[in-house]
């Protein structure tokens, strides 16, 4: 068990250390802890290295020892022998300097106390508190190795310990109890000659590799690190809110994500552990009820898909270019060489006929300016030398890649947009890297999650792999609460009953499509809700929200006549189609709604026909958001909206043919969940509108995200609420509407099918049911993540692994890809969830298979 610097500070954090101790102590195992130095206190250390006077070493060493005597006193502890011997030990050496032993070897004694100290200080308190426990020396276990290239600098400050399983040490250690603690961090020298039993430090996130040294020599049942979070995240959760906890990892997969920029663990730590095949736990010292993260041999067989996203700050690009490398036998060798003399490790590479780029990364190199400037001084004696920074690199992690390149699209599609100094594919085919200018990267890494993780874009969610989000874990903000969708309550069996008559069948719970609504017309700021009918026509829901003082935007005279048949006259209806013809435009003016152009085209040609009329412009402000390229309707990429420099036209025509523009609209894409957007929007709709003066409201379209997985966050009402009042506080001369669709009627639809047979393909388990993409279309069309439930069995454990799939002849008639359930029976009703909007409305008859029916439960 390893605990880090936070972790071994205070008195309350050693009880915690004593409570999880003691509970692994109740299950039976013997164990090991490993303690890092107090947090700040190695940085001390090394801030008494620096110091030349000896008073000020000394004066630095007692106020290091003075914390020490704080803690101890908070314990309310007498001082332990083993203790005093260390704070007596570090005083002599701040006292003596580094002439007697050497620079680094002092500067490696000295900070060994960091470790040294604490763990010393651990002894005496677990023991105090009941639990006896034996204080060993790392440096009597751990022996470093010389490697290749070694100075006496990585020997000393970053050494290497070979660590296979010793049954001896083990014995010997079960002579002696059951309980012991250790220092993470430190090591010693093998003897040899004059130099031997030095002692050496482990480099950066050396306690981590300590733990897993002795894991390795104990062959443990585990090695546990605890620290401030619950595990590895999908995503870095301080740039990513919505990161999701992966359960479940191999040591491959762990080690990338580690070594492309995670900090909750050292990327060298996982090596020792591989051979022995002993797991690694990350747990949260805070929280041990998590489950964390659990990272052993096993490869888990899924279908590929990211499983995290990751980036490095402060990469520096040296691209090296030379006509004569074409071809030349060595050039690389020379030119590593001068990288080596110079002591920089090479990260990426890349390259061409005529260049070579290479990517140093500051955690692993000294990249001062000087350092660089040495380097490209060297480098330029054989080649041209471009120094590119600062750089990031964003890193792609997960196992088969090179077989996902195809459904990368949107992600490639990002990417274009920005200056893209290099692409590297790993040759283990489990991370796909690109490098960016560093200042684009705190806006993009949430992006390329929402698109690839947090909305399924692969549509791989195995629950056993992800986790809760950190949002979840640890945020003040709402989430989904999965367990209490109604579809789990009372109805269930309702839905079972229903289910029993007829599938595939479509089922929309009216009191939930109600409690969106209230939801929305609690936003003080807008002054129309328009429901966009194209998500769920049903009669019942038109009926319900018509109830509730919902307007209609309709993108048909279809739907304008099928809302008109239900709702009362006086309800205003918005009319807003794309690339319609002109029947349908002479069509809607004839109604009472209000009609949408988003081109040129209509005035330019049928301009007659408008004369007269008021309408809505909606313009296109030059940028899409949303999960999928499909979902975006915003960007040049996108058929919707009037491009920005087309207005001055469009105005002219519109004046030329007695056109009032009385509405501005803008809508950029769907599933958007962070409440500044709308807000961005209506900010500059309102400017745009000042300039045409004529128009007295504005649109500021729909597309609230609905969220889908356990623990993601939900959009803030609150928080868009307060965002609506302040723009509409500096332009209070425009009426407010907005057009939410999805939102209203996602969560009150879901499509009940039942199990029809299973088939084991390798590695995989198909699970089919009675329905497919001829019923529900969007993940087929969208990438779209909807819940899947065995609503039979809805409480039995999910033990079994599936990809849903429907009976449609198409490779893409997946509903769910990766999704544990229980093990299902022919005949078990399944449940999908949300699919209360672009269900039904874009169902079809495709293979002559019969559309779902659907039926309304109003309790």
């Amino acid at each position: 068990m390893k605990f880090g610097g936070t972790s071994v500070a205070t008195l309350p954090r050693w009880q915690n250390i004593r409570e999880l101790v003691a509970s692994r102590r109740a299950e039976g195992a013997r164990v090991l802890v490993v303690v890092s130095a107090l947090s700040g206190i190695t940085d001390a250390l090394k801030q008494l290295c620096k110091q030349g006077d000896r008073e000020q070493r000394s004066v630095a060493a007692k106020s290091i020892v003075q914390r020490h005597y704080e803690l101890l006193e908070h314990m309310q502890l007498a001082l332990p022998e083993t203790l005093n011997q260390r704070l007596s030990d570090l005083a002599r050496l701040a006292d003596a300097g580094a002439a007697t032993l050497g620079e680094l070897a002092w500067q490696a004694q000295v900070q060994a106390h960091g470790e040294l100290m604490s763990s010393a200080l651990g002894a005496a308190f677990l023991s105090h508190s009941g639990l006896p426990t034996q204080w060993l020396d790392a440096r009597e276990c751990l022996s470093a190795v010389a490697l290749p290239n070694q100075n006496e600098r990585t020997r000393l400050l970053s050494a290497m310990v070979e660590a296979k399983p010793d049954p001896a040490l083990n014995a010997r250690l079960a002579t002696l109890g059951d309980v012991f603690i250790t220092q993470g961090f430190i090591a010693r020298e093998p003897v040899s000659g004059k130099s031997g039993g030095r002692t050496v430090l482990l480099g950066r996130g050396g306690s981590d590799t300590s733990a897993a040294y002795f894991g390795a020599l104990l062959k443990a049942a585990r090695v546990e690190i605890w620290t401030d979070v619950a595990g590895m995240f999908t995503a870095n959760p301080r740039q990513v809110t919505g990161a999701r906890l992966l359960q479940r990892l191999d040591y491959e997969e762990a080690q990338e994500i580690a070594s492309t920029g995670a900090k909750v663990l050292h990327p060298r730590c996982l090596s020792p552990l591989r051979e022995p095949r002993v797991p690694l736990l990350i747990k949260d010292t805070n929280r041990p009820e998590l489950d964390g993260t659990v990272i052993g041999p096993e490869v888990r067989a899924h279908a590929p898909s990211v499983k995290a996203i990751s980036a490095r700050k402060g990469i520096t690009l040296v691209s090296m270019e030379s006509v004569g490398m074409w071809q030349q036998v060595g050039f690389l060798a020379d030119v590593f060489t001068h990288f080596k003399q110079h002591g920089l490790s090479v990260d990426l590479i890349g390259s061409a006929e005529t260049n070579v780029t290479v990517s140093l990364d500051p955690t692993e190199n000294l990249l001062d300016s000087d350092a660089i400037a040495a380097l490209a001084s060297d480098l330029a004696k054989v080649c041209r030398v471009k120094v590119i920074a600062p750089c990031a690199a964003i890193t792609l992690v997960g196992r088969g890649m090179r077989s996902l390149l195809h459904t990368l699209s949107g992600v490639l599609a990002e990417f274009g947009q920005l200056r893209v100094h290099m692409i590297s594919q790993s040759s283990n085919n489990l991370n796909l890297t690109f490098v960016v200018d560093e200042e684009v990267v705190d806006t993009l890494l949430p992006h390329l999650h929402d698109l690839l993780i947090a909305a399924g874009a692969l549509r791989t969610d195995d629950s056993a792999l992800f986790g809760p989000s950190w949002q979840a874990l640890y945020g003040a903000g709402e989430t989904s609460d999965v367990a209490a969708a109604w579809w789990r309550g009372a109805p269930r069996e309702r839905l079972l009953e229903l289910a029993a008559e007829a599938t595939p069948r479509y089922v929309y719970h009216l009191p939930t499509v109600r409690q969106q609504a209230r939801e929305l017309t609690s936003l003080a700021a807008v002054d129309r809700l328009h429901y966009a009918v194209k998500a769920n026509t049903h009669p019942a829901i038109l009926h319900a929200l018509a109830a509730e003082g919902f307007a209609f935007e309709c993108v048909s005279p279809g739907e304008l006549d099928a809302v008109s048949a239900i709702v009362p006259e006086a309800t205003p209806l918005l009319f807003t189609p794309n690339f319609a013809p002109r029947g349908d435009y002479a069509r809607a003016l004839a109604t009472r709604a209000t009609v949408t152009l988003d081109a040129l085209y209509p005035l330019e040609h049928w301009g007659e026909l408008f004369r007269g009329h008021e309408i809505v412009l909606r313009v296109d402000l030059g940028r899409g958001l949303g999960h999928h390229e499909k979902v975006r309707t915003g960007g040049s990429g996108s058929k919707f909206g009037l491009p920005l420099d087309q207005l001055p036209v469009f105005l002219q025509m519109a004046e030329l043919h007695g056109v009032t523009v009385r509405g501005l609209h803008a809508h950029l894409g769907s599933g958007v969940l962070d409440a500044g957007h709308w807000g961005e929007v209506y900010v500059q709709l309102a400017s745009l509108a000042e300039r045409i003066g004529s128009v007295a409201f504005l649109n500021i379209g729909g597309g609230l995200g609905v969220p889908s997985h356990p623990g993601e966050a939900r959009l803030d009402m609150a928080e868009l609420d307060r965002v609506l009042r302040e723009v509409k506080a500096a332009y209070p001369q425009y009426q407010l509407w907005m057009e939410p669709g999805r939102y209203l009627v996602a969560d009150a639809g879901v499509l009940l099918a039942r199990a029809t047979q299973q088939k084991g393909k390798g590695a995989f388990r198909y699970l089919g049911i009675d329905t497919g993409m001829n019923s529900l279309i969007r993940p087929a069309l969208y990438d779209a993540w909807h819940e899947i439930v065995n609503l039979t069995r809805l409480d039995e454990p999910a033990t079994a692994l599936y990809q849903v799939v429907g009976p449609i002849c198409e490779s893409g008639d997946v509903l769910g890809t990766d999704r544990r359930l229980p093990e299902a029976q022919e005949g078990d009703v399944i449940l999908i969830a949300q699919a209360g909007a672009y269900g039904k409305v874009m169902s079809s008859h495709y293979n002559l298979r019969d559309e779902a029916d659907e039926v309304v439960i109003d309790a």
